[in-house]
């Protein structure tokens, strides 16, 4: 079977006085049924190519479904008279949302509840496989229920283009309100007098715009409460934990302006705490210190890890100090409860928390929460409580599955609650997990996190991941399904390169706009590292990035192919020029703060241009490359992993025997996220899988020296 060929017309496209000529610029038109016959020509021929695969995908599914504990139930978390939890069941795509009652007023202590446990008054709040029956794709958003516990707002997205169509029921009967509203943004927010409900709708760009408030059951039309009419600025709605305010966030990727209104009037007026300034960014709690109503707020003015401050709610510029900026230590959160501040920070590319008591008199002495585990995440868990007795704390590694604590606030006892199941033989032990450090071409030292089993030998097969944008954190975490990997003698290695949040404010910075070329430079000098340090060889290296991590595969596959066997591209931002320089395609003016204006900035336009992976294909010997897509993705176009294809088909060299070197595959019911239901996200899990542990030759003698 030959690879499909896509036909090529001249599209021009001209900027700054540069002509780039896109051959395969014709795909983007969705509705036409010559690229849906392409994009399926392409889906069989990857199935052609990758058949012999089918065993070993099945058996990876097959592991990750005997490992996986089907029929299960989450750690129920208590809100108001309700204990809340969810429920999986065997053979069920979709999670199953559920409450019972609190039997003890005074006893937090959650109930042992079990698969095979009679729980006495449970209720069914959602069922989400009723709920996506008859559709091929489904993604529940929002799952918020009322202050008072009696309705259930919820938002469901049946296609993956991410308009979501908001429901409400009530929990007492059961019955669904005629309420519906079509096409708004994820979330909902309840205010504090249970009737009304903020959400956000989204413009034709997909940028959320504008807040409303809608009254359930009122039979009016929902009010428009603030609309932002700034292109690079999405708009967020939330309540404080507090119950006592309304919060409406307006954002760009470096500049914040936040409102508040009282969240117990459904007719508020929105006050602003702190006018918008450019390039200051920040986020507010409201907490209640020795009586006074208080904002604290966390922001980056002067303090580019951020900086902590108080200001009472009647005057928020009458600020003082209660953090001071460290350039070791970005703080990333502060949560607020009746007694006690959480504190989320990051050191030495880790996350962390510490723990402020309140006192009457003022602020107690911070404690930290210490794991022993060189690379143990650590975070708030479910804690909607504004006054409960014990804060509840979830922590994980790459070896460790997930673990939930209530930590009680008057001992300082930790209870452990749960630990992920993982069926079968799983040990800890069996693994090891540490850190390295690569140095980049200009001495920056680049931390890459390592896993694989205990004794392997060396050089291996690795599965080097990387991201790089957003300031977003690839922290340590554990996943069922990379045990089959690891398993197979394969090295499981993240490059925590700049664009990246893990060393702090400068380490996203370094890493985006005229800079951007660090991200790609840093994962070709960690991929370096681990060969010249004798982990692994080339030969047997595969590198993995989806979204703006895929935009990381595509650059390096064009700088350093002879690097890496293999590229696993997922959703990949691989023509980011042509993307950002249409302000009419969604997130496009949202996104300029990030990678910068090439419509109105020449030097942007060239910078990009230069490391655009679609833009700089050559002719050349490139690693075995697959990019998977979803039809439905509003955030990275379908197109763009289909013409880099093409385009990277058009010019192979040394191709094999069937051009079977450049792979795509697309999901014809799906988004950004993927295809939805978790036995169908094993088996795509499976399919990634089963292909680069062939390209890595994983199952191939190694060598002997032990890493």
């Amino acid at each position: 079977m030959k690879p499909p060929v896509a036909k090529r017309i001249d599209h021009h496209r001209e900027h700054h006085g540069d002509v780039f000529v896109d051959p395969y610029e014709w795909l983007r038109e969705k509705a036409s049924a010559e690229v849906i016959e392409h994009l399926e020509a392409e889906n069989a021929y990857t199935e052609h190519v990758t058949a012999d695969l089918a065993p070993l995908r099945q058996q990876i599914f097959d592991e990750i479904k005997a490992r996986t504990k089907e029929t299960d139930l989450s750690v129920p978390t208590r809100r108001g008279d309700w204990w809340y939890y969810g429920r999986s069941f065997a053979g069920k795509q979709y999670g199953v949302q559920c409450r019972c009652p609190v039997t003890d007023p005074a006893d937090w202590t959650p109930p042992q509840l079990t698969e095979d446990t009679d729980i006495p008054g449970e209720q069914v709040l959602l069922d989400e496989n009723v709920e996506a029956e008859g559709h091929d794709f489904f993604s529940l958003g929002a799952a918020s229920v009322s202050v008072d516990g009696n309705i259930l707002a919820y938002s469901v997205d049946v296609k993956g283009d991410e308009r979501y169509t908001l429901r409400f029921k009530d929990l007492r009967t059961g019955q669904r309100y005629d309420d519906e509203i079509v096409g708004i943004g994820a979330g909902a927010t309840w205010a504090a007098d249970n009737k009304t409900v903020y959400y956000v709708t989204v413009d034709d760009a997909w940028r959320p715009d504008t807040v409303w408030r809608h009254r359930l059951g009122s039979g009016l039309p929902a009010e428009k409460v603030y609309h932002e009419p700034d292109e690079r600025f999405w708009v967020a709605a939330g309540r404080t934990r507090s119950n006592r305010y309304v919060i409406i966030a307006a954002g760009s990727a470096v500049t914040s302006e936040l409102r508040y209104a009282d969240a117990t009037d459904g007719e508020a007026e929105f006050t602003t705490i702190w006018p918008r300034r450019e390039s200051v960014e920040y986020s507010v709690e409201h907490a209640v210190v020795g009586g006074e109503d208080r904002f604290l707020i966390l922001h980056n003015d002067g303090a580019e890890n951020f900086t902590l401050v108080e200001a009472p709610v009647a005057d928020p510029s009458n600020h003082r100090t209660l953090i001071e900026h460290r350039s070791d230590v970005r703080l990333d959160a502060v949560d607020a409860f009746e007694n006690l501040l959480v504190v989320s920070y990051r050191s030495e590319a880790l996350p962390r928390i510490q723990l402020w008591p309140l006192r009457d008199t003022g602020y107690g002495e911070p404690q930290d929460i210490r794991f022993d585990s060189e690379l143990m995440s650590v975070g708030l868990s479910a804690n909607p409580n504004w006054s409960a007795p014990k804060l509840r704390i979830g922590a994980t590694s790459f070896v460790t599955p997930v673990r939930i604590y209530d930590l009680d606030l008057a001992t300082g006892v930790r209870t452990l609650l749960r630990e992920q199941p993982v069926l079968g033989d799983y040990r800890p032990e069996d693994y090891v997990e540490r850190r390295d450090w690569a140095v980049a071409e200009d001495g920056a030292r680049v931390p890459i996190s390592i896993v694989h089993r205990v004794g392997l030998g060396t050089p291996a097969p690795l599965l080097l991941y990387g991201y790089g944008a957003y300031e977003s954190c690839e922290d340590p975490r554990f996943s069922i399904a990379r045990l089959s990997l690891l398993d197979r003698g394969m090295v499981y290695a993240v490059a925590h390169v700049r664009g990246g949040g893990e060393l702090g404010r400068l380490w996203y910075e370094r890493g985006k706009l005229l800079e951007k070329r660090n991200t790609f430079t840093d994962f070709i000098a960690a991929g370096s590292h681990l060969v010249d340090t004798g982990v692994t060889v080339p030969e047997k290296m595969v590198a993995y990035g989806g979204s703006a991590g895929g935009l990381l595969m595509g650059a390096v596959a064009n700088i350093a192919p002879e690097l890496f066997a293999g590229i696993l591209a997922a959703v990949p931002f691989v023509d980011p020029l042509t993307t950002i320089l249409d302000p009419s395609l969604p997130l496009t003016v949202t996104e300029w703060d990030e990678w910068g204006n090439p419509l109105e900035d020449p030097d942007v336009y060239h910078y990009m241009k230069s490391y655009s992976p679609y833009e700089n294909v050559e002719a050349k010997r490139y690693p075995a490359i697959l990019a998977m897509t979803s039809l439905n993705d509003t955030r990275v176009y379908y197109v763009e992993p289909a013409k880099w294809i093409a385009a990277l088909r058009h010019v192979q060299v040394d191709p094999g025997s069937d051009g079977a070197r450049v792979l795509l595959k697309t999901e014809m019911n799906a988004g950004h996220g993927g295809i939805s239901g978790r036995y169908e996200r094993w088996k795509e899990a499976a399919f990634q899988y089963a292909w680069l542990l062939d390209v890595a030759g994983a199952g191939d003698d190694g060598g002997k020296a032990a890493i």
